[in-house]
C-alpha cells in the first residue's frame, strides 16, 4: 500500500557499505522502519542521506507492506528545514538524547494524531529559541501524558512523591518515596507552559538531579525501558 504522510526520524543506522535503516515516527502508521538501498553513494534521486538526521520533519511517500519487515521509500522532502537543531551544538546534544528517548518509549505501529502533533510542535520550537535549558525536564513530562503515565498531580502540595505509583503523598510508604529539594523542583514543572519554561530557575546540578529523578520515572513506566547512551554527552553539555 502506498501512503503520503508526514514523518519524524528517530534514526539511521548504515547497513552494509551504502545502505540506511531509518526509524521513524509517521503521522499516518506510527512507528516505521525503512530500508534506504544504495543511498550513500547515490548523488542522485528524490531520497538524499541528509533528510534522515534525527528529528528532521518528512513528507514521505511509502510503501507500506505492514508485514512486519523493513518497508520502502518512494520520495522524501523536508517539510520543515530546521535553522539551528542540528548546528547548534547544545541543541545538538538535546537532539540526540530525546531522539533515543523517543526510540527506546514509542513501539506503537498505530497513528496517533495527538502525539505526532505534540512532538512536530515542541521540536519547531526549540529550532526557533534560545531558552534551551529546561527544555529536555519539560518535553519528557509531557510526553509522559501522551504516553499514559503522567504523573497524578492532585496532592502536589504534599511532601513526597512516589516515583512507582506516579502520585503525591503526604507520608513515605515505600523506598521509592523522595522529597526535598529535587522534588520541589519537580513540582515547578507543572504550573509552566512551553512559552513560560524559562522563568524555572534551576543551578545546572538541581537540573542534572531532576533529569535524573525523571529517567528514574520512565524507568519504572516503560516497559522494556533503555538508559540511553547518549546521557553522558548530554550531562557534559550542561555541566
Amino acid at each position: 500500500m502506498v501512503v503520503a504522510t508526514r514523518a519524524i526520524v528517530f534514526s539511521a543506522l548504515k547497513y552494509s557499505e551504502a545502505d540506511l535503516i531509518v526509524c521513524c515516527y509517521t503521522a499516518v502508521s506510527g512507528i516505521k522502519s525503512y530500508l534506504l538501498r544504495g543511498i550513500l553513494k547515490s548523488k542522485k534521486g528524490k531520497v538524499k542521506a541528509s533528510y534522515f538526521q534525527p528529528l528532521t520533519q518528512l513528507e514521505l511517500i511509502a510503501e507500506h507492506k505492514n508485514k512486519g519487515t523493513l518497508e520502502y521509500i518512494k520520495e522524501a522532502k523536508v517539510c520543515y528545514p530546521f535553522q539551528t537543531l542540528h548546528t547548534d551544538i547544545v541543541k545538538t546534544g538535546l537532539v540526540m538524547f530525546l531522539s533515543e528517548m523517543l526510540k527506546n518509549c514509542i513501539r506503537e505501529e498505530e497513528a496517533n494524531e495527538e502525539l505526532y502533533g505534540f512532538l512536530e510542535h515542541a521540536f519547531q520550537w526549540l529550532d526557533q529559541t534560545d531558552e534551551v535549558a529546561n527544555f529536555h525536564i519539560f518535553f519528557l513530562l509531557q510526553l509522559s501524558m501522551h504516553l499514559g503515565f503522567y504523573p497524578d498531580a492532585s496532592n502536589i502540595d504534599e511532601a513526597y512523591f512516589n516515583i512507582v505509583e506516579g502520585n503525591f503523598q503526604a507520608l513515605s510508604t515505600s523506598n521509592y518515596c523522595l522529597e526535598g529539594p529535587q522534588i520541589e523542583n519537580f513540582k515547578k514543572f507543572f504550573t509552566v507552559n512551553i512559552e513560560t519554561l524559562h522563568t524555572v530557575k534551576l543551578s545546572k546540578k538541581a537540573r542534572q538531579n531532576l533529569l535524573e529523578l525523571i529517567l528514574a520515572y520512565y524507568s519504572f513506566h516503560v516497559q522494556g525501558y533503555q538508559k540511553p547512551k547518549s546521557l553522558a554527552v548530554l550531562m557534559q553539555l550542561f555541566s
